[in-house]
């Protein structure tokens, strides 16, 4: 949405503040999640003796059951998500998935301290990490929708704080890492840290109706977003009914019956009359539809779903495998500083950049099709050194070459995402 020229100044930029706020609170349980991987491994795949040897008493897959059951809620969800903003209010919605949101990662940071049996704990923290997505997908949606009511450059700050969401859970992960602290200390610290930034993005709505700006283009009852888009519509629409107005009373003189062209033009000012008070009467019947939207933006609909897709496949399931070739305390970090910490860092740069440049143009084709080359990611990270493997080769094992692939990987998905996002409503 463009800025209206009656518009009140966002002062000290609070609006933007909150915005940014709200981006990186709306992310930040799924990084914590995503970054925690190692505690949960360690917690779950425990080891024991066997004829002399260490062996694991059971395998868990669990970064590949958290893709998915992470990633599922988020698709079914989002697309519940187009039909519950009709019977449930947008308070409800974004507040009350907050608020849950809150629970569950208290409900994971009590169970750090708890002992529990391996089955019982995998299948408490997979029920965990579904809900969690569910009320994210809700929430996500639901403020999509609401920082789209606002001048466009909210959206590129809202993204740049869900970018920025995984660098603080790296960030969060290489501190509780560095501080030595025993395992349950440092699993606990680190859980609390996204409930207090729940809290936050939770207050942070809450004072958004207190805002002026934030009033003049939310409030229900100013309608600005309709007014503005009903105007442009009448314009466009007023223009062609005029046209034919207009060709239908040349038509009539031609004919012969300058009489009929008279009565054709007060016909036309009733044509416009009705028109114009369209919108007071059956306001309803201007909304379009979804099918008629999708029409409009399923190119931009199809991109942002291939670059999750092809990131989503690899990132980070396959990724937080990669095992460096350097011994040491430098293996501690590997995973941390070269998965995580430049993927979110770099993903939140390339979502940041859209700002200042928008290449490809909406209307290329070139655009969709960089896209779709995302794809070659896939086979070239799973050439690195991916551990445990048992039929590829690997064809890449140094540390620095695996870093600049990650750098080029989370620099387009960021990039992709935001241009596509930012696309879309024009």
């Amino acid at each position: 949405m463009s800025t209206r020229e009656d518009a009140p100044a966002d002062r000290g930029f609070l609006v933007a503040i909150i915005f940014f706020i709200l981006g990186l609170g709306t992310l930040l349980p799924w990084n914590f999640f995503m970054t925690a991987s190692m505690y949960f491994n360690n917690r779950l795949n425990t080891s024991e003796w066997s004829n002399g040897t260490v062996t694991t008493r059971k395998e868990y897959y669990f970064n590949n059951w958290m893709t998915l059951l992470s990633q599922l809620p988020l698709l079914v969800f989002t697309f519940l998500n187009s039909f519950l903003y009709q019977r449930i209010s947008e308070k409800m919605r974004i507040a009350g998935s907050l608020v849950f949101i809150l629970i569950l990662f208290i409900l994971t940071a009590v169970l750090v301290k708890i002992p529990m049996e391996e089955d019982r704990f995998f299948s408490v923290t997979m029920a965990t990490i579904w809900f969690i997505n569910s009320f994210g997908a809700v929430l996500q949606g639901s403020l999509f929708g609401l920082v789209g009511l606002l001048p466009q450059k909210y959206s590129a700050i809202f993204m740049s704080g869900q970018g920025l969401a995984g660098t603080f859970a790296a960030l969060a992960m290489i501190f509780a890492i560095a501080s030595e602290a025993d395992s349950e200390s440092a699993a606990l610290g680190y859980f609390i840290t996204p409930c207090a930034g729940t809290l936050l993005t939770l207050i942070s709505y809450m004072l958004l109706p207190k805002l002026e700006f934030a009033r003049f283009y939310l409030d229900p009852k100013s309608k600005s977003y309709e007014l503005e888009t009903s105007s442009q519509l009448l314009s466009t629409d007023a223009v062609e009914v005029t046209e034919k107005s207009r060709d239908a009373s040349n038509g009539s003189v031609a004919n012969g019956n300058p009489n009929k062209g008279d009565n054709d033009a007060s016909e036309e000012e009733g044509v416009k009359q009705a028109f114009i008070m369209l919108p007071s009467e059956n306001a309803s019947t201007q909304k379009s539809s979804v099918l008629e939207v999708f029409k409009k933006i399923w190119v931009m609909a199809f991109c942002v779903t291939f670059v999750f897709v092809v990131t989503l496949s690899v990132f980070p399931a396959v990724t937080v495998d990669v095992k460096t070739v350097y011994r040491g305390k430098w293996e501690r970090y590997f995973i941390p500083v070269c998965c995580f910490l430049m993927f979110n860092t770099i993903d939140w740069f390339g979502r940041s950049v859209t700002s200042v440049l928008r290449w490809p143009s909406k209307e290329s084709r070139l655009f969709p099709a960089l896209v779709v080359c995302r794809v070659i990611f896939i086979p070239l990270l799973m050439m690195y050194n991916v551990q445990e493997r048992h039929y590829m080769p690997v064809l890449f094992s140094n540390d620095f070459m695996f870093a600049a692939v990650m750098m080029f990987f989370s620099m387009s998905s960021g990039y992709f995402v935001c241009l596509s996002m930012t696309y879309a409503p024009q």
